[in-house]
């Protein structure tokens, strides 16, 4: 089931959020993730987050502000079960124009976004992690 974020899931979020970013960006140092944590924490809230809930536990989530696509997470135990392909076709749902920013070592979330109708619009360099991000977009047809 998909519903909308409640306060009381940021302790579930944030931990895929953290577990989800160190094992899909391992290119990236731990200790990156871990600082920025409070941050990310502070703005959840603020974006518009769907969860994915299955037997009271949270296995996903995906956060949007506007038609961007801060961040779309799964569980790492719950990969490749179809839950990001849920929350991305709900995005789909409510909005006519999504883009989003992958890591280009980030393969199979780039992959993925590419399988789900996503365009390359640009690469640029993070200047926090000094890694090369990909812009993608994705339009209603």
């Amino acid at each position: 089931m998909i519903r909308k974020y409640e306060p009381w899931d940021s302790e579930s979020v944030m931990e895929i959020w953290l577990e989800t970013n160190c094992s899909a960006h391992d290119f990236i140092d731990r200790e990156y993730f871990e600082g920025v944590f409070e941050a990310v924490k502070e703005m959840i809230p603020r974006a518009e987050v769907y969860i994915f809930e299955e037997n009271d536990q949270i296995k996903g989530f995906i956060g949007l502000a506007g038609s961007y696509i801060e961040g779309l997470f799964v569980r790492q135990d719950c990969q490749g079960s179809g839950i990001g392909k849920e929350l991305l076709d709900l995005a789909k749902q409510i909005r006519d124009v999504l883009t989003l920013s992958v890591y280009r070592k980030n393969e199979q979330a780039f992959s993925f976004y590419r399988r789900e109708g996503f365009n390359v619009l640009e690469l640029s360099v993070e200047e926090a992690t000094g890694e090369t991000e990909i812009t993608m977009e994705w339009l209603r047809s």
